[in-house]
């Protein structure tokens, strides 16, 4: 285990590599942090740091900068969410009360976290196998053909045309809507198929084809659906870290145009806790480079998504990490009060 000191001495050399992007000696150090010892003991715990590979000397430079071991042991022991100040916190409420739906909330996520963070922003659409349903609506489009409109707890809406097998009239239509909502509003997804199984037995035996094909694009609708979505925004906010890519950009912006590493890398957020992955913790080679900050929102406990931001190793964390957790509060509640 490292000394109390050893790991102020970690400390300061990431706030200072992060704040400076600039090799850090242990003359700097002990002129900008009070460490209380000589700089000739802050050399030997720096050569201590290096030994157990937590630091390491870029080829050029007599300083020294943090290893993914020493941002990781950072993050789990010496770094603090950094909490937002209230002028932040109301820019960000603000900012996202403005949003009139599902999708407009999703994008101007994506926009807020990427300004407030300088990062690249990735926000994952609410999971509809974690949604529950609020409202199912059947309107009449032709003597045969219906609407069938899905409204999810997350504010998502799914529509789909169904053509049914007879002309169907209004009150018929009013029974029908009537008798589904009273069996899947606020169940869960994954829960409804069997809630509506025996649903068209209920009815004449005039009424049960049509029931039968309503019911049969709800749940087509609730599988198709199951397909995960995610938006994401500031790519270019990585063009101001080129030097912190060890030779080309490229293998980073190559793998952030593959959805499913994305999602994978947003998959590893625990339901709403959060996860920091740092460089070669990132099983993708091409994110070797960088560092993932995520964690999940929801409109209650269970997390029905995740969002987070992908930047260099050397990032703020404190200030990241704050930033993502209160984003992905005031999403939640947004979620939660639509």
């Amino acid at each position: 285990m490292l000394s109390e000191r050893r790991l102020e001495v970690l400390r300061a050399i990431v706030q200072d590599y992060v704040g400076t992007e600039e090799p850090v000696g242990s003359k700097a150090l002990t002129e900008r942090h009070q460490l209380g010892v000589s700089p000739a003991t802050v050399r030997n715990d720096m050569a201590a740091l290096e030994d157990e590979g937590f630091i390491a000397q870029p080829h050029t430079s007599a300083g020294r900068i943090p290893t993914d071991k020493g941002y990781r042991l950072f993050v789990d022991r010496l770094a603090g969410v950094k909490p937002l100040s209230p002028p932040e916190r109301r820019a960000i409420q603000n900012f996202l009360d403005g949003a009139v739906d599902l999708d407009d909330v999703v994008g101007r996520t994506v926009r807020l976290l990427a300004q407030l963070t300088r990062q690249v922003a990735v926000v994952q659409y609410p999971s509809l196998t974690r949604s529950t349903v609020r409202h199912v609506e059947l309107l009449a489009l032709a003597p045969a053909r219906v609407m069938l409109v899905l409204i999810t707890d997350t504010g998502r809406v799914e529509q789909r045309m169904v053509d049914c097998p007879a002309p169907v009239g209004e009150t018929a239509l009013a029974d029908l809507r009537a008798r589904l909502n009273s069996r899947v509003v606020g169940r869960r997804f994954a829960d409804v198929p069997q809630l509506v199984q025996d649903l068209p037995e209920s009815f004449e035996q005039e009424d049960r084809g049509t029931v039968s094909t309503v019911l049969a694009t709800l749940l087509e609708t609730l599988v198709e659906e199951t397909e995960e979505r995610l938006m994401i925004g500031g790519t270019a906010n990585l063009t101001r870290f080129g030097h912190d890519f060890p030779l080309t950009i490229r293998p980073v912006l190559e793998a952030l145009e593959e959805q499913v590493v994305l999602l994978k890398l947003l998959g590893e957020a625990k339901d709403s806790g959060m996860t920091v992955r740092i460089g070669h913790e990132n099983a993708h080679e091409g994110l070797n480079s960088t560092s993932v900050v995520a964690v999940g929102y929801g409109s209650g406990d269970e997390a029905v998504a995740k969002l987070g931001v992908v930047g260099p190793t050397r990032m703020d964390y404190p200030g990241t990490m704050g930033a993502v957790r209160a984003v992905a509060r005031y999403v939640g509640q947004i979620l939660a009060e639509s």
